[in-house]
């Protein structure tokens, strides 16, 4: 493997924990006028398209969503559901206790950091509240693109704004929309994150025959990315006290 100047990741997943949509969508619902398994089951078969940005804003998205559920909210039902649903979204997200640690530890070693997420409207709104956002180099939003995984525009949008060809970027996610497969067509290496908790993970258009590389936790890409530059250095770690050759003695 090669050397990295830049880890990219997936969101949803991999920075956070496994994600499932929690009670607070029964609030959207609601406002709706419709049941939550009607809406789910819509919002499950049309995540793509809404995705991509392509129905428009939040809220007419949220419009085109309704009328395929077959009500048809006022206005201001519409515009409550939308901030409903933002908060559901925000409060189904968890960042992993090792998210913030491990992003701070790459960009200490010099490495650049990112986020390539397949999201909806919200992701872009609460981001920079959270407190990975000071650590990230490079944000990308397929709601922002027009574009989802496995597209290689997400990956080659990152790479451009980062100014790094895509050999230099390692990228990291737990397999959803086929990403690994994705970033691997695109130039980029893949591993895929295998947290126990994502056995629990709503995930669509999974990477299910990709046989790559695993890590079982974010910070084992701490020692995938010392372990690859170091070796591409010509340094060999000699295994005693944790030692390479030709690091100083101390």
């Amino acid at each position: 493997m090669p050397s990295y100047q830049a880890v990219l990741f997936d969101f949803f997943g991999t920075l956070t924990h496994s994600v499932q949509r929690g009670a607070a969508h029964l609030g959207t619902a609601e406002l709706l006028g419709c049941s939550i398994d009607t809406l789910n089951e819509v919002l499950n078969r049309t995540y793509y398209a809404r995705a991509t940005g392509r129905l428009g804003n939040a809220e007419a998205t949220l419009r085109w969503v309704c009328a395929l559920v077959g009500v048809h909210p006022s206005d201001h039902a519409v515009r409550a559901a939308v901030a409903s649903r933002h908060r559901a979204i925000r409060a189904d997200t968890r960042l992993r206790a090792d998210a913030v640690p491990v992003l701070a530890a790459l960009r200490h070693r010099g490495l650049r950091t990112g986020v390539i997420s397949d999201c909806t409207h919200e992701l872009p709104v609460f981001l920079p509240q959270l407190p990975i956002a000071p650590l990230l180099d490079v944000r990308v939003f397929s709601v922002q693109v027009g574009r989802c995984k496995p597209d290689p525009e997400l990956y080659l949008t990152a790479c451009q704004r980062l100014g790094l060809a895509p050999a230099d970027c390692l990228y990291v996610g737990d397999g959803g929309s086929q990403e690994l497969t994705g970033a691997e067509r695109a130039g980029m290496t893949a591993v895929r994150l295998t947290a126990p908790d994502l056995a629990e993970h709503m995930v669509f258009n999974a990477d299910r025959e990709w046989r790559g590389r695993t890590v079982g936790s974010l910070r084992e890409v701490l020692d995938l990315v010392s372990a690859t530059n170091l070796a591409d250095t010509g340094l060999a770690c000699t295994g005693v006290g944790g030692r390479c050759a030709g690091d100083p003695a101390g």
